[in-house]
């Protein structure tokens, strides 16, 4: 049957919602949840510190080089049916990761369960944009699918820090298993069946293409981000590149290609990309500083920094809600603007940190820094899917997530790389007399490094070493942050510029006008889509 969708949202999509965000927020708790269980299955499995790294990484690894196939997947043979399969799959392998006798076999569960993982967030974002045509319901269905994911976030370290207290490791990763089996009973009654009326045949060149483009190039990024400029990272960069110019120049050959690289054409498409993923870098990058900061400088312990946190991801969640329902009476583009100036006043208070400093100034400056980013990421999450026909919506919503992906790597490298550079330059400059030489070098090579060096010296000698240390990781934080100020507010140009044309979302049962490309324009206004409902 084909039709055109125009009619609003009811209860059974609004339902639906509530079964889609269960995988989201089980995805952000694996994440969180996984760095608190480290060291002790780390002690329990006896894995050494390569094995350690596998373990953290081959989930992320994995879920960014199948997003692209899976986003496309689903729109070939279904997005529910996908969904169902990945959901299986992710608590299967949730039981073989929890109940991992060796670190082998625990970091190829991790692995499976970034491949199933990535079946999980395209489909949930593609099956939204089914649901929910009306532009003004999208956007606020992609605010509270995107406020589940950081409402994740927030609770893992807390739901970590209960479970690792009473039970063992393994617990963390079977969280996983009740949420899926309540989404394998509730999404074949609730979620519609969709897929492209004429999906065509699956390209495995461009699969592997796909992967040998962003598998490199993801490890290449977080290679340079813990180890610095070196020939092995720099070389998996190139080829990923290489390997990616050869993939899009297939996609424009093939008929039914992986990824229709028509879209980006259209400028709201390409450009909510861009936004999302500099966005993602810089709040990557951002976090990650800051995260080091509260242990390392802040004296904190993993969990009471994972607690600290928790009003910043509060934070967002409010103002990923709120951002939509502004939409409705200004125009999107203003309010990503006004989010990337938001982010600026809370990168430009941290210039103002000190090392031996209050921890409230960072925890208000994380907080508004937040809140600004949350702003526009559902904006742009939906002008991304929206942009993009029904039929190619899974294939947007993957190219929204490895953006964003992407993006994050990207923080981690190059921010990282800015704020070690100060580092290195402010400690060479402040080290206090008595240090040898070799001391000296291994402090260089970060804050952590310092601090165990600095547990070798002489007291004196040793605090003397650390508060230098200390000081200049505030620095290249300082930096780093007057640098992603200047950034953010060229985006908030850009975002008033390119979305101009994006007027505001109308309620269900307003008439509407479209203008431009983005999700209320003629693109999204005209397209039809075969739906197969199932219900």
């Amino acid at each position: 049957m084909t039709e055109t969708t125009t009619a609003g949202a009811g209860r059974r999509e609004w339902i639906g919602l509530a079964v889609l965000a269960l995988p989201t927020l089980l995805l952000a708790l694996d994440l969180s949840v996984l760095y608190l269980a480290l060291p002790s299955l780390s002690a329990d499995l006896g894995a050494d510190s390569t094995e350690q790294l596998w373990i953290t990484d081959a989930y992320g690894f994995l879920i960014a080089g199948f997003l692209v196939t899976m986003g496309t997947l689903g729109d070939r043979v279904g997005r529910r049916r996908l969904l169902l399969i990945g959901a299986t799959a992710f608590a299967v392998v949730s039981v073989v990761a929890a109940y991992a006798p060796n670190p082998e076999l625990l970091i190829a569960a991790r692995a499976l369960l970034g491949v199933a993982g990535a079946t999980l967030m395209p489909s949930t974002l593609a099956l939204i944009s089914t649901m929910f045509r009306v532009p003004a319901q999208r956007a606020v269905a992609v605010g509270v699918w995107m406020s589940c994911f950081m409402g994740g976030m927030a609770v893992g370290p807390v739901i970590g820090g209960v479970l690792l207290e009473h039970f063992w490791w393994g617990s963390a990763f079977l969280l996983g298993v009740p949420v899926m089996v309540l989404l394998l009973v509730t999404a074949p009654v609730l979620l519609p069946e969709h897929r492209a009326p004429s999906p065509g045949r699956p390209d495995l060149v461009s699969v592997a293409l796909s992967l040998v483009t962003i598998l490199p190039v993801v490890y290449g990024l977080k290679e340079l981000a813990r180890h610095g400029w070196r020939g092995l990272p720099v070389l998996a960069i190139v080829a990923g590149v290489a390997s990616g110019a050869l993939f899009v120049r297939r996609q424009r050959r093939l008929a039914d290609p992986l990824i229709d690289v028509r879209l980006f054409a259209r400028r709201t498409f390409t450009a909510a990309l861009v936004l999302f993923l500099l966005n993602g870098l810089l709040m990557g990058g951002t976090f990650l500083l800051l995260s080091q900061w509260l242990q390392l400088v802040g004296g904190l312990s993993p969990l009471r920094a994972g607690l600290v946190l928790v009003p910043q991801a509060l934070a967002m969640i409010a103002a990923t809600t709120l951002a939509p329902l502004l939409a409705r009476r200004i125009r999107p583009g203003h309010v990503m603007a006004v989010g990337q100036v938001v982010t600026a006043a809370g990168f430009l208070l941290l210039t103002g940190v000190d090392s031996g400093g209050p921890l409230l100034l960072v925890l208000v400056a994380f907080v508004v820094a937040s809140v600004g980013i949350a702003l526009p990421s559902a904006l742009v999450t939906d002008l991304i899917v929206g942009s993009a026909p029904p039929e190619r919506a899974g294939s947007a919503a993957s190219m929204s997530e490895t953006s964003g992906e992407l993006g994050i790597a990207l923080g981690v490298a190059t921010l990282g790389s800015l704020a070690a550079a100060v580092y290195r330059d402010e400690l060479g400059r402040t080290l206090p007399a008595g240090v040898t030489a070799e001391a000296a070098e291994g402090a260089r090579d970060g804050l952590a490094a310092a601090t165990t060096v600095a547990g070798d010296l002489p007291a004196g000698l040793g605090a003397e070493l650390l508060a230098a240390a200390r000081a200049a990781y505030t620095s290249g934080l300082e930096v780093t942050a007057t640098a992603g100020a200047v950034l953010l507010l060229g985006l908030a140009v850009v975002a008033v510029v390119v979305f101009r044309s994006v007027p505001p979302y109308a309620t269900p049962g307003q008439d509407t006008v479209p203008v431009g490309d983005g999700p209320s324009g003629p693109a999204a206004a005209r397209e039809t889509t075969e739906s197969t409902t199932g219900r």
